[in-house]
């Protein structure tokens, strides 16, 4: 499952993709608009400039704002740096390999052979959705939703 640390990581960096180009944005601001933990934030926030995602002002009309257009903010990256693998299994992770420690026959594993399919398919979206994509689509689905009523 996706931690909440994670989720909230997401929902920040798409506050500060629909403000890409402004100001930076005050991490109580954006606390606020996704009703996120502050202190909490702080942490995700800083752990995503240390990794280059964001940038950091401080002072005066300081705040976060993104690094890199929303376009090139994928959550395959995202989820890797807030999570770590990405990946169900130990041994079909490509960043975070390990051999399970019950497992003898890699090379010969249903299962394994199985989760590498679950791990390439789920990487596929992850490596194709980005920042702006998750922005279009809450749009269009609040189009949707109120062409609907």
């Amino acid at each position: 499952m996706l931690s909440k640390k994670t989720k909230y990581a997401i929902k920040a960096l798409m506050v500060l993709g629909r403000n890409y180009g402004k100001d930076p944005m005050q991490i109580v601001k954006i606390a606020e608009e996704e009703n996120i933990p502050k202190k909490f934030l702080e942490q995700i926030l800083l752990e995503m400039r240390n990794a280059g995602i964001l940038y950091s002002k401080k002072g005066a009309g300081g705040g976060y704002s993104l690094n890199k257009a929303p376009e090139d903010v994928y959550l395959s990256q995202v989820m890797r740096l807030i999570d770590g693998p990405i990946a169900l299994l130990p041994c079909v992770s490509l960043n975070f390999y390990r051999s399970c420690d019950e497992c003898t026959t890699e090379h010969a594993c249903g299962i394994r052979d199985t989760f590498v399919e679950v791990r390439n398919a789920m990487l596929q979206i992850l490596n194709d959705t980005s920042v702006a994509s998750l922005i279009n689509k809450e749009k269009q689905l609040n189009l949707d939703t109120t062409e609907d009523h």
